[in-house]
């Protein structure tokens, strides 16, 4: 019985969600988490209506969908959080989630102010990172070096970025706030704070497989 219990309570760990202007480097961030600990945490792949981009991949980047099917989807119930910028949405479905948590892994969420303020209203319980840039000069120099950025969504982007960054000092929104002036450092800092949770869920696995 007790095995039983176990199994539940600890098939549930906590989501790790990531949230900061687009140019911060979260993606950079995730990557290096998936790599280092990919026997624990399983990235939440997102849905969107917006176009693919060079090198992106259904299913591994996003799924990629169409605007009626998604806010179809929405109005089921079928979504967590979602978002809309220049147009698109975004948004993280209850099956991804629910897909990760069955592998007894850590899901990870990349996802903007509006859906942390919608996850928060869940029993997810996640632990919220903001990242944020060192400055607006040197996050408008990272999204032009993208070289997908039209002149007109780059000045999107960036005054969604002040409006986010605001967000993210705001005391009791995040539980943590990386400032991402060297991917080394940040990665560093990043890891220290979810190195617990990590080694936690490890330590579960074990007794879980020890009943």
């Amino acid at each position: 019985m007790f095995c039983d219990t176990q199994l539940k309570v600890n098939a549930l760990p906590r989501p790790f969600v990531l949230c900061g202007p687009s140019g911060v480097g979260k993606s950079t961030l995730i990557k290096k988490m998936m790599v280092e600990f990919g026997d624990i945490l399983e990235f939440s792949v997102s849905h969107t209506t917006r176009a693919p981009r060079t090198g992106e991949v259904d299913g591994i980047d996003y799924f990629f969908t169409t605007k009626s099917e998604m806010e179809r989807s929405i109005s089921n119930g079928e979504f967590i959080e979602h978002a809309v910028f220049s147009g698109n949405i975004y948004g993280t479905s209850k099956m991804a989630v629910e897909k990760v948590q069955e592998l007894g892994k850590i899901c990870v969420l990349d996802i903007e102010r509006q859906g942390v303020m919608q996850i928060k209203k869940t029993d997810l319980n996640p632990h919220l990172i903001f990242i944020k840039p060192p400055s607006m000069e040197e996050l408008k120099n990272r999204l032009i070096s993208r070289g997908t950025e039209t002149e007109e969504l780059l000045k999107k982007r960036l005054s969604v970025a002040e409006e986010e960054i605001d967000f993210g000092e705001i005391p009791g929104n995040f539980h943590k706030i990386i400032v991402n002036d060297d991917i080394h450092k940040a990665y560093s800092e990043l890891k220290e704070y979810l190195l617990t949770q990590i080694q936690d869920v490890r330590k579960n696995r074990a007794q879980m497989n020890g009943c």
